[in-house]
């Protein structure tokens, strides 16, 4: 695929706007976004600027959603993990981080594992990521997981034929012994196509407030594509089990992903607004003998701005 300077440059431009739409994201008022909505001469704004709006205010809404999950999953004290895999660039770290942004992190924890150190390599598989599952009212977010072993690692060689054999017949197991357990496990995979990956990679590479998003390992990625499919397609086949079924987001459009991914996980809970004891902010108490040293100058961060 070939795209031309000017397409490509449209494209980078978009991409950008996408992430300072992630911090528009916690200015913006869902209940009034009017000065959003329209230019400052007060006329209607463009047709992007509409899809951007529509898609604020649905998130918005999902996300005081995701607070009454928090809240239930903490009252009843129900233990949760959601994997997210995919593709490089697929989106996976845009919707946790949607999810995560306006819940509390000691309800709601993401775990994104570095690669096992050499101590770790000799240890049951799975040994690694059992210090991350959640306890009574936690909810455990995995930015990849153990399905690494049959991707990257099969992918990439980075382990035996006998270890990814052992994978397959292991794991199924593991996550009943999980649901047994009273953990609800949730696998998303998150799906682009080749051209969505390319454009997402130069993307990266011409923002310098991305580049640090591209290592080698997703540059061979690319090459290895092909390889990439038919290790996916096994991994579901073999992995696709009813306690803990895939499914599957198509994320060649980031915002609609993110929308359908939250709107999917809340589906999949019981749960409804838990009643909270009206707040009352007590009276603050005032001793005549109090008083207030003021602060070192040499210690008072300057007010630049």
């Amino acid at each position: 695929m070939s795209l031309s300077h000017d397409e490509l440059v449209r494209r980078i431009e978009r991409d950008l706007l996408d992430s300072y739409d992630e911090e528009l994201e916690l200015e913006i008022e869902d209940r009034d976004p009017q000065g959003y909505e329209r230019n400052a001469d007060g006329t209607q704004t463009d047709e992007h600027k509409q899809a951007r709006l529509a898609y604020f205010r649905e998130l918005f809404k999902l996300q005081g959603e995701l607070v009454k999950l928090q809240d239930w999953i903490a009252t009843t004290r129900q233990k949760v993990v959601i994997l997210f895999e995919g593709r490089d660039a697929a989106g996976k770290g845009g919707v946790i981080k949607r999810i995560t942004q306006r819940l509390n992190p000691r309800v709601c924890r993401v775990v994104a594992l570095p690669a096992p150190n050499d101590r770790e390599r000799t240890q049951w598989y799975f040994q690694r990521y059992a210090p991350h599952l959640p306890a009574a009212g936690e909810m455990v977010l995995f930015d990849r997981s153990w399905y690494n072993r049959a991707g990257v690692e099969k992918v990439m060689g980075f382990c035996t034929d006998e270890e990814y054999e052992e994978f397959f017949r292991s794991v199924p197991e593991f996550e009943r012994m999980l649901v047994r357990s009273g953990i609800k496990v949730i696998k998303y995979w998150f799906s682009i196509t080749d051209d969505e990956q390319h454009l997402r990679f130069l993307g990266r590479i011409h923002d310098p407030l991305k580049q640090w998003k591209l290592s080698p390992m997703d540059l061979e990625s690319r090459r290895r594509w092909e390889d990439y499919t038919r290790a996916k397609e096994t991994m579901l086949e073999r992995t696709h089990i009813p306690e803990a079924p895939w499914w599957v987001v198509q994320a060649v459009d980031k915002k609609k992903a993110r929308l359908n991914c939250i709107h999917h996980l809340l589906g999949q809970f019981p749960y409804h607004e838990i009643e909270r004891p009206e707040v009352v902010l007590p009276a603050r108490v005032r001793n005549p003998d109090y008083l207030r040293h003021p602060v070192p100058q040499e210690m008072v961060v300057p007010e630049v701005y």
